[in-house]
């Protein structure tokens, strides 16, 4: 009888266990991408009262007879389903459509999370809006390059004060040159063009046409102290065409530009792209289509794209890569140690986190302006709970009548 009591009292302890979890489940319904967590019990000692044994000649077998001492908590798991995602408006609201997670620090240790509640915080850094985690990725260099084999390190987006300017690195040509001009015809064009310090030069281009199917192209910067004076910078080169008017790419024409600008700027190099022009019957249209230099802009916005990256867009019009989220795996991520905050950290059971970008080595994309929901079943969580309760229920009977079994024995003696 004392047996049946204390199993029944496993019985009680352990479905306390269990309705501890589901009301915990229940109670982050509405908590940003929670995972719910799972009870699963087992036996334990059993008492055996008489072994087994094997047949003899005529006789069968005997299987052994064993009496239950009660149950335990075999484990407690999370589901790492992925939840339903809900739109919030929100720019910097990000949620891992996927696996993984993202990287946040409290400057000591890497954390990480499914939650992707981020803000850009009064020091630029882009945080985890509730506890000021910085969220960790790579900066981009100067050229608006990522170098995803160095360390993490936090997420900066300094608008109105990152400063930039773009040489020009490459002018491209357009439209129609006249097969009918006449031999020494020349078409001048002019754009804006600008060196590493952002300064504005005026690039002068001369097209003439030489010979059939022939044009010569020359290019040089005004002198703004003599703009009727020599051209500065040196760049020159002939176009062939084919008799379908399109440039001959077998005897592609020269298309380097070079100038220096002095004055502490860095010397230039611009690329003439030639290609899309031709040589028709027609209207000589030719034009310069863009160059890709920009003056002096500060940051004013960004952008973060499904890969991670985040792209600055400048007042002067440049849009350049500031840096890149980094998202991790684990090859067990229910092994992962839930640390409060929607934050895990690695377990001995989890595996090392393996970071890299979105969308790469089975990590998730992201989407923007989005988090991801609780993934907590209601229906099957009350499902749950009333299992729960009735066998909390009937392991209580349990007890009551094994006392009430024990008061009969002492009734005995009277």
């Amino acid at each position: 009888m004392q047996r049946s009591l204390f199993t029944a009292i496993s019985g009680l302890n352990n479905h306390q266990i269990k309705l501890d979890v589901i009301g915990n489940n229940i109670a982050n319904v509405n908590t940003t991408a929670f995972k719910a967590g799972r009870v699963r019990f087992e036996d334990i000692l059993n008492q055996s009262l008489r072994g087994a044994s094997a047949p003899q000649q005529n006789r069968g077998g005997i299987n052994p007879a064993q009496v239950g001492l009660g149950m335990q908590v075999a484990a407690i798991d999370n589901n790492h389903a992925q939840g339903n995602l809900q739109s919030t408006g929100r720019p910097t609201d990000l949620a891992i459509q996927g696996s993984g997670f993202f990287v946040v620090s409290d400057g000591r240790q890497h954390f990480y999370t499914r939650d992707g509640s981020f803000s850009r915080g009064m020091d630029g850094y882009l945080v985890n809006s509730a506890n000021g985690f910085r969220v960790m990725g790579w900066m981009a260099d100067s050229e608006g390059n990522i170098n995803e084999n160095a360390a993490l390190s936090p997420l900066e987006i300094p608008i109105g004060f990152k400063s930039v300017a773009q040489a020009t690195g490459n002018v491209v040509f357009g439209a129609n040159l006249d097969a009918g001009a006449l031999v020494g015809y020349t078409h001048v064009l002019e754009t804006e063009i600008f060196d590493s310090l952002g300064r504005q030069h005026t690039l002068e281009i001369t097209f003439e046409k030489t010979d059939h199917n022939e044009w010569t192209w020359t290019a040089g910067v005004i002198n703004p102290a003599d703009p009727g004076g020599p051209r500065l910078g040196a760049g020159t080169g002939t176009i062939n065409f084919t008799v379908h008017g399109y440039v001959d790419t077998t005897t592609p024409p020269a298309n380097t530009f070079t100038y220096n600008p002095g004055a502490g700027a860095a010397p230039m190099t611009v690329r003439m792209d030639l290609l899309s022009l031709s040589q028709l019957r027609g209207d000589t249209n030719a034009l310069v289509r863009g160059q890709d230099g920009f003056p002096e802009g500060t940051l004013s916005s960004f952008t973060i794209g499904s890969s991670g990256l985040i792209s600055g867009v400048f007042t002067n019009g440049m849009v350049r890569t500031l840096g890149q989220i980094a998202v991790c795996r684990f090859e067990n991520p229910e092994g992962l140690t839930k640390v409060g905050s929607n934050l895990y950290e690695p377990s001995p059971n989890s595996g090392t986190a393996r970071v890299g970008s979105p969308g790469t080595q089975g990590r998730g994309l992201l989407q923007t302006a989005t988090l991801e929901m609780s993934n907590v079943n209601l229906a099957y969580e009350f499902t749950e709970m009333i299992t729960t309760s009735r066998a909390f229920q009937a392991n209580s009977r349990v007890i009551t009548s094994s006392d009430e079994l024990l008061q009969e024995v002492v009734n005995l003696k009277r």
